[in-house]
Parts: structure tokens; sequence; C-alpha cells
């Protein structure tokens, strides 16, 4: 992103992935460069049951726990507790949204319909879609209703079998939608 004089929003970081000495060097760059580094949790909890979105698998206290100890993480790591949080899985309720407003904090999300966060999947999986079709979804997505405002994600780790990594089309991704007329923007 820097060849490119871009400034992303990574989520990557979980606690557990800030006290990892071998990503130091990692998340010393992403704040050194100023891209935006917010918490994506502590431990990286599911919030909610996937069927009944209502219902909480954590409590209270494991919630504020959990996002508390992210929080530390990412002050000790040198980055600002920020404005912005992407819930685990990007999965989430009404009563996390509010827990995490309490603290001071907005969910954010990937825009649904630009398809990238499918990147984390691999050949054998029954909803795989290659680096190349989710490309194509996300452009044909622009033609079709534009993408002022859209959050696209794109995973940093995803699965070893998966060898088509999204990440390593991340340039020519920059170049077509720049080449467009649009701007990546980094979160205030």
């Amino acid at each position: 992103m820097k060849v490119k004089k871009v400034k992303g929003n990574f989520f990557f970081v979980t606690g557990d992935f800030l006290r990892n000495p071998a990503f130091k060097n990692t998340v010393g760059r992403v704040i050194r460069e100023g891209h935006y580094l917010g918490s994506h949790s502590d431990r990286h909890l599911l919030y909610a049951d996937w069927t009944k979105r209502d219902s909480l698998l954590v409590t209270r206290d494991s919630f504020q726990h959990d996002l508390d100890r992210s929080l530390l993480a990412l002050n000790k790591a040198g980055a600002a507790k920020g404005r912005w949080y992407l819930p685990p899985y990007e999965w989430y309720n009404k009563e996390t949204v509010r827990w995490l407003r309490e603290k001071g904090l907005q969910a954010i999300n990937f825009t649904p319909g630009t398809g990238t966060n499918a990147d984390y999947t691999w050949p054998e999986l029954y909803n795989y879609r290659s680096s190349k079709s989710l490309l194509e979804q996300l452009l044909h997505r622009e033609q079709e209703q534009g993408l002022n405002g859209n959050c696209i994600l794109i995973h940093l780790g995803t699965d070893p079998r998966r060898k088509d990594k999204f990440y390593d089309r991340l340039s020519e991704m920059i170049d077509v939608l720049t080449g467009r007329g649009y701007s990546i923007e980094r979160l205030p």
C-alpha cells in the first residue's frame, strides 16, 4: 500500500496477534506508515449464535473483559484506541453494539455484496471463491451500484489450504479502482 500511496484500515489485530512477538514488526510498520489500526477483539470470541443472531453466546462481563484486553494490547503496541471496532467473525447484534457504544467504539463491517470477504475460503469448502472471481464480483458491483463509501474487507491471514491469496491482488484492485476515479481512504 505504501507503493500505491494509500492508507488502509487494519483490523487483523486481536490481542493474541498483538502479543505475538513474531508480528511485532508488522504491527509497528502499520502504525509507522499511518494506517488505521483497530481492534478485532482479544481472543476472537463469537458473540452471537449463527442462526439466532439475537441470542448471545457471551456474557457482558466476558465481552467487556475481552474488549478491555484487546484495547490494552493495542495501547501497548503504540496504537490509539480509535473509534472503530470490527467484531470477530464480522458477526454481532444490537446488544454488543450497545456495549461497544458505551466504551466509545463504533462497530464497523464490510459492505455486503462486495464479495471480497469470501477470501478466507479454500477450494474444498462449499462456498469457495477464487481470487479472480472475488475481483470480478467486486468490479461487477462497482459497475452496477458504485463503491463510494463501501468498506472492502480483505483478510491478511487465510487458511494455508488457500493457495490463491486475494491480498496478492490488492495492488491490481487499487490500480483498477483508482483508475476509475475512486480513492482509498483511512478511517478518521
